[in-house]
């Protein structure tokens, strides 16, 4: 169910893997990914399996990512629910923010003496724009001053290929992306990329979850698997007992 779940204080965060769940193949089996082709209820069922395990008392809190740089923020109101936005904020303990990739970056944040968390989906678009970014200084608006960042498991520099072109416009705006594939074609390394990104944002303590989503069989990936590729969570809170 995890490739790695930890906690920092009152903060418990997790990254998932697809193991657990009840989608079947070509899901199977812990598919969290919403508007593709698993059973709903399937999908329904793995978000219920995963928050009874991660936080049986929480609000789940999710969102439609757009690849965009909007934060939600996240407050008390229960009834409330976020537009599209490609990253989730909140100072509110018991309430879980879910993000769900398939080679994407997902990030974590949180300062746990301010009480503020954020979890993030970034993608090569997100990246450029710069979500994480925003995201940070989001956290910083709400009295965040020493932020954590954890980066989840992505599609590595050696396997997202793409033209020569793309590559010189990112890597123009971010040269610790620039990388070229197994084969030797360009790539870039959108890990890096957020890395770069967030020691610039003053974030000195980064934890990088190894795992390249297109090598491991036991992870998600839109570039191995296209259409039938499930997706993988990255999970946040703020436990309101600590």
């Amino acid at each position: 169910m995890y490739l790695l779940r930890t906690s920092l204080g009152p903060v418990d965060l997790a990254f998932t893997d697809r193991f657990g769940g009840v989608s079947a193949p070509p899901y199977d089996a812990l598919n969290l990914g919403v508007g593709g082709g698993d059973d709903p209820a399937a999908v329904e069922e793995n978000l219920r399996v995963l928050q009874a395990d991660f936080a049986p008392d929480d609000r789940l809190v999710q969102t439609e990512q757009v690849h965009g740089t909007d934060v939600a923020v996240i407050g008390a109101d229960p009834a409330a629910q976020p537009g599209p936005a490609d990253a989730l904020l909140t100072a509110e303990r018991g309430v879980t923010l879910l993000v769900r990739v398939a080679d994407c970056v997902p990030v974590l944040l949180a300062d746990p003496e301010a009480g503020v968390v954020a979890a993030v989906h970034a993608g090569r678009v997100g990246m450029v724009e710069g979500v994480v970014p925003a995201a940070v200084a989001a956290l910083r608006e709400h009295g965040a001053e020493r932020v954590h960042a954890w980066i989840g498991p992505h599609v590595c520099g050696h396997c997202y290929e793409v033209p020569f072109a793309m590559r010189a416009e990112v890597g123009a705006l971010l040269p610790e992306t620039v990388q070229t594939t197994w084969s030797g074609t360009p790539s870039l390394d959108l890990g890096a990329g957020v890395a770069a990104q967030l020691r610039d944002a003053g974030v000195e303590q980064v934890v990088a979850v190894p795992g390249c989503t297109r090598e491991r069989s036991d992870l998600y990936s839109h570039r191995r698997d296209g259409a039938d590729a499930g997706r993988l969570g990255a999970l946040i809170r703020l436990d309101p007992r600590r």
